[in-house]
């Protein structure tokens, strides 16, 4: 089996076996057994839903630390358009991009930047003058790494859909490297690139990207640790440095539709929170949905200000982002002329991963399915999970393939009570016993 890294994991040590996580992951990664919650690798996106609704704080993220700083001679710092949203009355973004050179970084390359040369790489792409429409629409973003990591094991069918763009947070990396080494003269590997996430996914996103070999980016570390520091330090800035360099197209990547509106194009739509991304993604494979360009989706709410490593209510982050883009151009990074730089598009297709498929066999698979739906019918409906799987059918599934048996389900437990109860008291009926048993002689009494 292929070797899956993921950010998000669990501390059973905090698991109680409550279902809420099995509930609400997109999909069905979860599972409760013996008594505590259990993630296939295969098939967790690393969104982080279970992390936003375990009450018990069972799952957590991991990412990169400040301490790791160390491993490198010169760090950059890739902030993402999100942590602008964390800061009340902001109003220059130079204070935030001051305050993480003061916390340790040598440079600060805004993620923003990139977007805005992201965005106008997708223009070029979505409108070939000489051919006319170059992408099968409608075009689905591919920015959020939940999100393409969920099309690619639930929706096979969007794969060449999604845009073969690298992200902002991967285009920053790689400019950011190039500028360091002409101007210090280290070689690469002395250079670490360091992206302050919002989420989870993007952590993932580097230890096992997608559309690349390898990530450029060394590290991220979360909005949450770097904040109570970065704080600290904007409160006592002497002087700030002319740092920002991007406007309110890079800055608006931060919020849902601000990536759509770069485009300049009004056939698109933009959803956020994972289960709308489900509910477009189904109606988009079904066709649907007619006569859209580009679909911009992020599994969180609001937007990369809703990511579970943020500390700010994603609406009041989004709120405060508005606000700070008036002060801004509209852009402030453009390509040169002629076609997209290779650099930045992807170095392979987009592949659908079979993780959910019951079979390599169509034979075996089809007899699976039909032993999935006869048990499927045994059972209530309910999709109560108290069984530890997210719905009747997943629990009928993972009876098929070994993992539980029927009678982990309460109600066909209590079935099978019902009729052993019924058997036995047949059985007394048919032989004459009492309940009571001996009578007052010593013999046995009989009907």
């Amino acid at each position: 089996m292929a070797e899956f890294f993921h950010s998000v994991t669990l501390k059973e040590d905090k698991c109680v076996g409550c279902t809420n996580c099995v509930k609400r992951c997109p999909t069905e990664a979860i599972r409760i057994r013996n008594g505590k919650a259990f993630i296939a690798s295969e098939r967790c996106i690393d969104c982080g839903e279970c992390i936003r609704i375990c009450p018990h704080h069972a799952k957590r993220a991991r990412y990169t630390h400040m301490e790791d700083l160390g491993k490198f001679k010169y760090n950059i710092a890739l902030p993402a358009p999100s942590l602008y949203g964390q800061f009340n009355n902001l109003d220059d973004i130079d204070y935030v991009l001051t305050g993480l050179k003061k916390m340790g970084f040598d440079q600060v390359y805004e993620v923003s930047r990139a977007a805005e040369l992201v965005s106008e790489a997708t223009r070029k792409l979505m409108y070939n003058p000489e051919t006319g429409m170059s992408l099968p629409r409608p075009v689905i973003s591919s920015a959020c790494p939940a999100v393409v990591r969920l099309i690619r094991v639930r929706f096979p069918d969007l794969c060449d859909h999604v845009l073969p763009l690298k992200s902002p947070m991967e285009t920053a990396a790689g400019m950011a490297k190039r500028e360091a080494v002409e101007r210090t003269g280290l070689p690469e590997r002395d250079i670490g690139c360091f992206f302050i996430t919002p989420c989870p996914a993007k952590v993932t996103d580097i230890q096992m990207p997608l559309g690349i070999d390898r990530s450029k980016v060394d590290g991220a570390i979360a909005i949450s640790e770097v904040f109570p520091t970065l704080s600290h330090t904007m409160d006592r800035l002497e002087s700030i440095e002319p740092i920002a360099n991007s406007g309110i197209i890079g800055v608006g990547w931060s919020t849902s539709g601000g990536e759509s509106a770069a485009l300049l194009n009004e056939k698109y739509l933009a959803a956020d929170g994972i289960e709308n991304v489900i509910r477009v993604l189904e109606e988009v494979e079904d066709e649907r949905i007619g006569e859209l360009d580009f679909i911009e989706l992020n599994a969180c709410a609001g937007g990369c200000v809703g990511g579970v490593l943020c500390v700010e209510n994603p609406y009041v982050a989004k709120a405060r982002i508005q606000r700070l883009r008036k002060y801004l151009p509209v852009s402030q990074n453009h390509l040169a002329g002629g076609p997209v730089p290779t650099d930045m598009e992807w170095e392979g297709e987009l592949e659908f991963s079979n993780v959910m498929t019951l079979s390599a066999d169509l034979s075996e698979a089809m007899r699976m399915m039909v032993e999935i739906d006869n048990i499927e019918e045994e059972l209530p409906g309910l999709d109560c999970g108290a069984c530890g799987a997210p719905t009747c059918r997943a629990f009928a599934e993972d009876v098929v393939k070994g993992a539980c048996r029927k009678t982990d389900c309460v109600f066909v437990y209590r079935k099978q009570m019902q009729k052993v109860a019924s058997t036995l008291s047949e059985l007394e009926g048919g032989l004459g016993w009492h309940p009571g048993g001996i009578n007052n002689d010593g013999k046995e009494e009989r009907e």
